[in-house]
This record gives C-alpha cells, structure tokens and sequence, in this order.
C-alpha cells in the first residue's frame, strides 16, 4: 500500500514534536528521574506507539498493522538489549546522573537519522537486488549465533567505538556539567560529555546493522519499517532509568533474541529462495518453499518475548545476578563523587547497594559462586559503608 506524502510530513513532524518536548520540558535542565517519572513517561511513549499501531490497522489493513507490530515489538526487543550497552558506556565514562537523560536523548536521535539512512538505503538496494535478502538473512543468522555466546554484555568490557573515542579524543579529565567544550590551562579541550556522546553515536550506528535487517525481514513497507524503528527509539531513554537496576535480572534476553533473530534470518532466506535471481541457484528461476506469513511472524516473535522475560524473571540465578551486579554499581556510583554529588541521591544509591547487600547474604551457596572476585567485591562494599559513616558524622556535626 502506498502511503501519501501528507501522512508521510504529519508522521515525520508527529516524531520531531515528541523529541523537541523531551529535550525542552525533560532534559534541557539536568536532573535525575524518579522512578515514578520514568514509569509515567515511559508508559506514555508505549501508548502512543500502540496507538499510531492500532491508526495503521485501521486505516492500512489486517497486513499492514500486523507488520507493524511484529517491527515494533523486534525492535523495541533489540533496544532493551542496546540498553546493557549503554550501562557500560555510561558506566566507563562515569557520566553524573544528573547528565545521562542527555546523552541518552542525543544517542536516541542519532540513532534515529543513521538508522533513516540505512531503512532507505536498504529499501533502494531491495527494490534492486532480490539477492540482497540472503545477505540480509546472513547477517542475522551470524548476529543471532554471536548472542549466544557467554557473558555477551561483561560489565568489565569496553567497546571498539568507546576505546577508539578516547584514543583519538583526548579530553579534559573533569566535566563541566554538560558542557561539551570547556577551558583548561587557557585552552579549549574536549569534556567526557562528548566522547561519551560520540561513542554511543558509534555503538548506534553498529546496532543498525543487524536491527535494519530484522525488520525488513518481517515488512518491505518503507512506512512501516521507520515508524516502527523510530517509535521503538521513542521512549528509551525512561526506560533506561526505569529498568536499569533489572537489566541484568534479563539473562535469557540474549538467547530469546537470538531466536529471534535466528528465525527472521530464516525467514529472510525462504523470501529469497522464492524471489531468486541468481543463476548459480535453481537457475535463476524462483524456487518453491514455504512462506512465513506475518501473523506466524507475530505470534512466534511474542512467545519467545513471553517465555525469556517470565524465565528470566523467575530464575533464582537471574535474582542472584542482578544483586552482585547492582550492588557492586550502586558501591562503586556511591564512592564516586564525580558521579552523584547530591546527598538526597546518594542516600538512595546507599540504600539500595544496603538491601542488595542483604539479599547477597541470604543466596544459597552455589549462586554465591556468581561473584567474580569476591574479595575485591567485599571489600568495595566496606569502603561504601566506611565513607557512608563519615558522611552521616559530618552531617551530625553540620559540615
């Protein structure tokens, strides 16, 4: 179905109106979300997505809203995974609290334009090449079978863009809020706040490649393939400081992904077979095989979704690990300085390092196992604890 130009402009303006709001009313002045606030914004942002949904099913057709929903849902399902990505980043830079909505806003929009490039770019190399969906197919497969891999999001690892940004970045050691330009010894030198934004720019345009290639294997439709991709963008940033402290609560993500991932790639690989122009295969003539219909698509793409989250959710391994990880984050933010200056902030950061230290406590022992140099572990949470009692004497003592 051909969608008219007008639509085109209304949606496009619909999408600039939603990101120019979040930085003016949001993120302009710099601030740590609650959770409430984050829980609201991000619940809104989900709404309106299903709701333009609900306008394409009813104005596009059964096909249409159905595609639309299966790109969204994909994903919006990928988006959650670039999360852990982003934790690490922001973690390696040390970016303060109050400062992450921005960086988050800005990768939000880069991502949004390197990925437009790419939907279009793909949308002109489909409509030329019929063969491009085995490579398409390919690359999902490939990126479905590196998901599978152990310890994929390693709190410990940076990625090629973060090293390559602070190799060939050199910046000032120091923020300057969310300057991305300041004044040491009387030159102007880069802050962290840009190479922190320049590296989660990188890691966006990498996440393009396999997440472009997932939705074209479930529409061809333009329209819906950058709706989908872009609503799925909306949003993220609440999400990030909604389900942050549950991220690594998750650790079937990674595999329901990579089914995912894994069954568009086949998917991608029968359209090609029944498109085929290659003379090296059937002698270029199409080649008779099954379809995936876009109902299947949807259905497949929502239980495996269902299964990896409730597993997830329930695994007495996957509360464990999100009670070492977070308490060992929530020590290290309270110790940094740099990072969280406000007390009021900094007390709740204590206390939620306090009740997962509790929860550690009472793990049985082989779940105990899960932290990784323990020693170190015990005594970072002893050094938060010390300073927590100096600070609480100096606020006896009104200094």
């Amino acid at each position: 179905m051909e969608v008219p130009t007008y639509v085109w402009t209304l949606t496009v303006a619909g999408i600039v109106a939603l990101l120019a709001f979040d930085f003016f009313f949001h993120v302009r002045k710099a601030h740590t979300p609650s959770l409430k606030e984050a829980a609201i914004w991000s619940s809104l942002y989900v709404g309106i997505a299903l709701l333009f949904g609900l306008g394409v099913l009813l104005f596009g057709g059964t096909t249409m809203g159905a595609e639309y929903f299966a790109g969204y849902i994909t994903e919006k399902a990928l988006s959650v995974d670039n999360l852990f990505v982003f934790l690490i980043i922001i973690s390696s830079f040390r970016v303060p609290r109050a400062d992450q909505q921005k960086v988050l806003l800005f990768g939000i929009v880069f991502s949004l334009i390197a990925r437009t490039a790419f939907i279009f770019l793909g949308a002109a190399l489909i409509n030329s090449f019929a063969w491009v969906f085995y490579i398409f197919g390919l690359i999902l497969l490939i990126t479905a079978g590196n998901l599978l891999r152990p310890d994929d999001h390693d709190d410990d690892a940076e990625g090629l863009v973060v090293r390559l940004a602070k190799k060939f970045l050199p910046a000032s050691q120091h923020y300057d809020g969310d300057k991305l330009f300041t004044v040491e010894n009387g030159k102007r030198v880069l802050t962290p706040m840009l190479l922190v934004m320049v590296a989660i720019g990188g890691t966006d345009i990498l996440f393009a490649l396999d997440s472009i290639p997932a939705i074209f294997g479930l529409t061809q439709n333009v329209f819906i393939v950058f709706t989908a991709t872009a609503f799925s963008l909306m949003g993220l940033r609440q999400l990030f400081f909604l389900i942050d402290g549950l991220l690594d609560r998750l650790i079937f993500l990674s595999y329901g992904l990579a089914a995912i991932l894994g069954f568009i790639g086949v998917k991608l690989i029968l359209h090609a077979l029944h498109e085929n122009t290659l003379p090296f295969i059937n002698g270029g003539e199409h080649v008779e095989v099954v379809e995936v219909s876009t109902g299947v698509s949807l259905t497949a793409i929502l239980g495996v979704l269902l299964v990896t989250v409730l597993a997830s959710i329930f695994s007495p391994k996957g509360k464990a690990k999100n009670a070492v990880s977070n308490a060992r984050r929530h020590a290290t933010d309270y110790l940094d300085l740099n990072y969280e200056t406000d007390m009021v902030e900094r007390d709740k950061i204590f206390a939620r390092m306090v009740r997962e230290e509790e929860q550690i406590r009472n793990l049985p022992e082989k779940y105990k196992r899960l932290i990784r140099n323990e020693t170190e572990f015990t005594d970072l949470l002893r050094r938060a604890r010390a300073e927590h009692d100096k600070a609480q004497v100096r606020a006896a003592n009104g200094g």
